[in-house]
Formats: C-alpha cells, structure tokens, sequence
C-alpha cells in the first residue's frame, strides 16, 4: 500500500482537545498513550514525560500536514496514538483533516470548549447571528467574500499580524468603518480585548498582539457584490472577454452551483463565471482554463478581490489542457466550442448528474449547438438582451449580440 494512502485498518486516532492554557479534554488518554502528534505549542504544554506511559513518543506535526501525515499515521498504525487540537478538533481543525484521510470509523474526538464559542462569549453573539471564517494558513482575501451591511463575522486568525491584514483588506473593499474586536489568549489568565474601526487596524495596529486571535467584525459598508447570481460587469476587471451579467444568471442558474462541486470554467475569459460559481458557497470549487497568459493573470486578480482565491487558473487551450484535471460536477464552455474535441472531452470528463452550458455567438459554433441539441437533448434558448442608450437627443433600445446557449444534465 502506498504510504500516500492510510489503511483504513488499524487501531483508532484519538484527536483531544486542549485549550488555551493546556487544560485536556481527556488527560488520561494522553497518559496512557504511545505516540502524541501536536504543534509544538501543544506538546510544550503537556505534563512531562516521566507522567506518561514508559517509552511515550511525542511528535510534532509534519510539514506540511496533509502531505505529511499519511506516512506518519502508517509508521504507528498499530499504536495507540493521540492527536492533539486547539479547542473543539472539528472546528477547522485536524480532525477533520483525519476524518479525510481515514474515514469516520477511526477517528475519535474529545473536544473542549472552542475559541469560537469563547469568542461568541465575550462578544454575545448567538450562533445563528454570524458567521465564522477560519484564516489559518489561508489567503486572508477569503474574508472579502463574507461582506455585507450590518454583517458579524468571526475570523480565527493564522497569527498576530492577521488583524492588521482584514483591516487592510476590509478598508481597500470600502468597510473600513467595520468595527474589529481583535479577541486574544481566550480563556487564559491573560485573555485580551482589543477594538478599533478597520482603517486603524489597516494604518496602526497595536504594537503587540497576541498570535493566538479571533477577529469578531462587525461590518459597516456598502453592499458591492450579493450571492445570487449576476454580479454587475464592473465588479470584474476584463478586456471585453467577459459573460455578461444577464448570460452569467442564466448560465449559473443551469450549471446549479451546489457545496463542495467543482466546475470547469473553459475559456474563461475574465473568470466571472467561475468566480460568481464559488462566491455561492464556500465550498465550491472552479478551474479555469485559459489560453491567454494576460487574462490569466487578471482571472486571479478577480477572484481575491471578490473573496474566492483559491480559484485555480490553468494557462493552457483545450482540449489539451483539460487532461489531467479532476472530474468536475459541471462545465462552462464560454469559448472555443468549434475548436476539435473541446465539447467531446468535456461531455467524457463529467461525473454522473453533471451539467454542462455551452453559449455561442457565431452561426458555426450555434449550428455545432443545434446538432447536440438534437443527438444528446438538453435545453437550447437564444438570448438577446437589450439595453438603453443615447440616439441624439433621445433614448433607444441598443441590441446586444444575440447568445446561442446550450445545456445538459448528464
């Protein structure tokens, strides 16, 4: 068995809590253990060896984690291992990380009170009255697609400089007036509270903040982008290759964004598409292909600054560059249908319960279009949009061009 991928035989992982001042949510199972993995941090604070089971082992955490951890788990399948986590483990935290790897059945969690629910504590927010964002070891830039009016947002930050980076963020994006109450050593003796509007944190933060931190922001701004479908143009930095706003919705509409899916965003101009796709959950997934380095480029400006940068960008045409890409749940072709073997790499390459949405602007891409129409069925509509502008003096009903689109449920 290759030690990238863990047996799921083997004796279960017990992930435990522990809190900020080194307080376990089961200390027995650390004493009776054989093996502890934890961050240094963690296992500095464990009570000394000779307290533990003669010949313990106590590892740190490989880096990086996912791509360390399989050998790891297989060099000490047999022993009786504890993982140690910050607070509640399946609040961004490894046991979900384990549950991934080995499956439900092998992994056991021993939770403590979590930051997350300290932080709402002190701040006397209900649960259902925000949001919480985990930026460890994340682009900080995730933050920007939680924003809105009036909006709470727990943030649990990667380390001290995090504050400094959401106020920065926060106040590029027109919410520099939000207020963040930076909520540091939670639940120690030396638990800290720290408030300011985003701009002072962005221009003069404190000169020390604790590196373990949760952000609560209370956002003040504009509402810029929504979740629905159809941002407006202008949200986008584009050349001119972009699906417009109304072709946007309808696309999306059809391709059905849904959690933890992954679509394939082919020819993708600008990216809105694939943005707008995982603005609709945090969880959604985009690759986008584009043969254009330029728009590549601007495809990943776009995604930070709308809040989703993990979007990934391939530099490549297809059907060449669709190759080794994993399966996705839908396919946009915004461009390039004509072009041999696009459209038959892309129908090949969908899961079961897939979506496809191809537009066309040209009469021989709209008659590739209406003959998969007929072969394959689907949906196939003709969309023209007009808009007002000037004529003279007057106003006038100025045409769009007409947009062939075709759509498919595998």
């Amino acid at each position: 068995m290759s030690a990238a991928t863990p047996s799921s035989a083997g004796r279960p992982i017990a992930v435990v809590g522990i809190t900020a001042d080194g307080s376990l949510a089961s200390p027995e199972l650390i004493a009776r253990a054989a093996v502890v993995i934890g961050g240094q941090r963690h296992l500095a604070m464990l009570p000394p060896l000779s307290d533990a089971a003669p010949g313990q082992v106590r590892l740190p955490y490989p880096s990086p984690l996912r791509a360390g951890l399989p050998a790891l788990i297989e060099q000490y399948a047999e022993a009786d291992v504890v993982a140690l986590a910050s607070g509640d483990p399946l609040v961004s935290g490894i046991a979900g990380t384990l549950i991934d790897l080995l499956g439900p059945e092998r992994v056991q969690v021993h939770p403590v009170v979590s930051s997350v629910a300290l932080a709402r504590a002190r701040m006397r927010w209900p649960a259902e009255s925000c949001a919480v964002l985990s930026l460890v070891g994340r682009d900080p830039a995730l933050v920007l697609r939680e924003l809105a009016p009036g909006r709470r947002i727990l943030v649990l930050s990667s380390d001290q400089h995090t504050p400094h980076q959401v106020g920065r963020l926060l106040t590029e994006a027109g919410y520099g007036e939000s207020l963040l109450d930076v909520l540091g050593d939670l639940g120690t003796l030396q638990e800290t509270r720290s408030w300011s509007v985003a701009h002072n944190w962005a221009e003069a933060p404190p000169s020390h903040t604790p590196r373990l931190n949760v952000i609560a922001i209370t956002c003040a701004g504009p509402l810029a982008a929504g979740w629905v479908a159809g941002l407006p143009d202008e949200a986008f930095e584009h050349d001119g290759q972009i699906t417009k706003r109304d072709l946007r919705a309808s696309a999306l509409a059809r391709l059905m964004p849904a959690p933890g899916h992954l679509l394939w965003d082919v020819g993708a101009g600008a990216g809105s598409v694939g943005i707008e796709w995982m603005r609709a959950h945090r969880t959604c997934r985009t690759v986008a292909v584009e043969a254009d380095a330029g728009r590549a480029e601007r495809i990943a400006r776009n995604a930070a600054r709308l809040g989703v940068p993990g979007l990934e960008v391939v530099v490549g045409r297809a059907p060449d560059a669709l190759a080794d890409l994993p399966a996705p749940d839908a396919i946009l072709v915004g461009g390039g249908a004509t072009r041999a073997g696009v459209l038959e790499a892309c129908l090949a390459a969908l899961r079961p319960g897939g979506r496809v949405v191809v537009h066309g602007v040209t009469l021989e891409t709209e008659a590739l279009l209406v003959e998969h129409h007929r072969e394959l069925g689907g949906e196939l509509t003709r969309i023209s949009v007009e808009q007002v502008d000037e004529i003279g003096t007057f106003r006038g009903w100025a045409p769009l061009r007409t947009v062939t689109q075709w759509a498919l449920t595998r």
